[in-house]
């Protein structure tokens, strides 16, 4: 399932049906470890040998991805954080935590710009969900998103395949293509985890200076006394 070139080639006459439901189930049925970015690109580069129409190609991602997107805001709305664990194997809280952290800086711009960032594409239509963000605003920038990325990611599969080095290399492009958009996520993950270790650090100095205040206090309070 992770290799897009093979996942394309195996799945012969439905090959169109099959990228649009993966796009579909990565965009916001809560399973960001499918191939997304690489699968538009590499769908796009190998879009003649597979006998795809580019236009309409470009048409079933867009629908499949503005289609996942609205379930993943369905579910935010109806279910809100009752499915995320932190031990659990798909819906970590972790990611969720990540994703929210995103909605909260860009705002509706996330939509568009989490479009282009593995896994917290996945749940930042969620997020939107449970934050009862107004529809209409989220369907422009779904709209907006979903287009942007088609478009993009697929037409530079088609432009690069035109690069001799680039078609014959496509397995390993696809795995540095998928490294390059996880990259961001890991950076997020660090600066997550490195917050929560300088707030708990900060919390235990909190708590170690109180006691010694408050006796300070109480010293100060029974010399007045006296």
């Amino acid at each position: 399932m992770l290799d897009p070139t093979s996942l394309l080639v195996d799945a012969g006459p439905w090959v169109l049906g099959v990228v649009g439901l993966i796009v579909f189930i990565e965009s916001g049925l809560l399973f960001p470890f499918l191939p997304g970015d690489s699968l538009l690109f590499t769908v796009g580069l190998l879009h003649g040998r597979l006998g795809l129409s580019l236009p309409v190609l470009i048409v079933v991602v867009m629908i499949a991805a503005i289609a996942g997107d609205q379930a993943g805001y369905l579910i935010g709305r109806a279910v809100g954080r009752k499915w995320f664990r932190e031990d659990a194997r798909v819906l970590k809280l972790s990611h969720l935590e990540s994703a929210e952290s995103f909605f909260s800086r860009y705002g509706g711009r996330a939509l568009v710009l989490a479009r282009f960032v593995p896994i917290v594409r996945t749940y930042t239509p969620l997020v939107a969900g449970m934050a009862r963000y107004p529809y209409r605003r989220f369907l422009a920038w779904n709209v907006l998103g979903a287009v942007a990325w088609a478009v993009s990611i697929t037409m530079l599969g088609v432009w690069l395949g035109h690069v001799e080095f680039i078609a014959k290399n496509i397995d390993v492009l696809s795995i540095l293509i998928v490294l390059a958009s996880v990259i961001p996520v890991g950076i997020e993950a660090l600066r997550h985890r490195r917050r929560g270790k300088d707030a708990a650090r900060t919390a235990s100095v909190d708590a170690a200076v109180e006691p010694s205040a408050a006796d300070g206090r109480e010293e100060y309070a029974a010399a007045s006394a006296d």
